[in-house]
């Protein structure tokens, strides 16, 4: 089995704050790492880790942060496409974390709005019926709705997480077959933050959901199981940027390189993971290494 995670890759910048800033205020930070990140190259290099043979679809600028994305996927196992666009910026974050280990994210999508199913389908023609297909919320309306389609016309599993929150993602839950979602993105699509959401997702067509809830563990509904409810790992969070991406990776790919759909085991491998991320600093800096990730995966 195959994943094609089609989303955005950027360039990530970390700066440490004491407190958020507020509108109209200046403040001191510190930049501790720049990295690369981008929702879609952090899922494709932690599943790359896992073992699993994974390919990234992203689009890129034609800027020196195109070098430096282009460099650091090198390093990764992952089979990194990447569309050159002429007169575009590469797209870069700016995460502000405090000293609790929360933070605050900014993001561009000039390159990622402008991808579209043409750019995709290179990839998408080698796959075979089963292999995964994973987005996220960086890509523009048509595009993601057109992948989704495109993927599951094609007997593809499809994977979704709809972050950043637009407010056109609920016509997309019937071509999702898997589902990851936290208790913020809940309560905006399905109006809570608990199982009832979970199952409203499932009644739109959603085969999987997974609800993160952060200290409090997860929720995974199915349409032809009860919910269950899995514990968290604890862990001293030190930055939690890329926490969720480890956490959607490592379901995805416990449960393809296992020949199942997503259970138990799979919510433990990936609560077991993440909890890693947010005790380093930085984006994939702070990811589950390689050796990590099997002896997870080996639990």
């Amino acid at each position: 089995m195959r994943a094609y995670v089609i989303g955005n890759v950027a360039v990530d910048e970390t700066i440490s704050v004491s407190s958020m800033p507020e509108a109209g205020a200046s403040i001191l930070g510190r930049e501790e790492t720049r990295d690369l990140g981008g929702k879609g190259a952090n899922q494709a290099v932690v599943m790359s880790r896992t073992g699993l043979a994974t390919t990234l679809v992203a689009a890129v600028g034609e800027d020196f942060r195109a070098r430096t994305i282009r460099d650091q996927l090198a390093e990764e196992p992952v089979d990194a496409h990447l569309v050159a666009l002429a007169g575009r910026s590469s797209d870069f974050s700016i995460i502000f974390t405090t000293p609790d280990g929360e933070n605050a994210i900014v993001t561009t999508t000039e390159s990622a709005g402008s991808l579209t199913l043409a750019d995709a389908l290179p990839a998408l023609d080698a796959a075979a019926k089963g292999d995964l297909v994973v987005l996220q919320g960086n890509l523009g309306e048509d595009a993601t709705r057109d992948i989704l389609r495109e993927a599951r016309g094609r007997g593809l599993v499809t994977a979704f997480n709809p972050s950043p929150l637009r407010p056109y993602f609920a016509g997309f839950w019937p071509f999702v077959d898997i589902a990851f979602l936290n208790r913020g993105e809940a309560e905006s699509l399905a109006g809570s933050s608990d199982a009832s959401a979970a199952t409203r997702l499932i009644e739109a067509g959603v085969r999987h959901v997974v609800l993160t809830l952060g200290a409090d563990g997860a929720l995974l509904a199915s349409h032809d199981r009860p919910v269950a409810a899995i514990p968290a790992v604890a862990a001293k969070a030190i930055d939690t940027t890329g926490a969720g991406d480890t956490f959607m990776a490592v379901a995805l790919a416990s449960a393809a390189l296992r020949g199942v759909e997503p259970d138990a085991r799979t919510i433990g491998h990936a609560a077991a993971a993440s909890a890693l991320t947010v005790s380093r600093r930085g984006t994939r800096l702070a990811f589950p290494t390689s050796e990590e990730l099997a002896k997870i995966l080996a639990s």
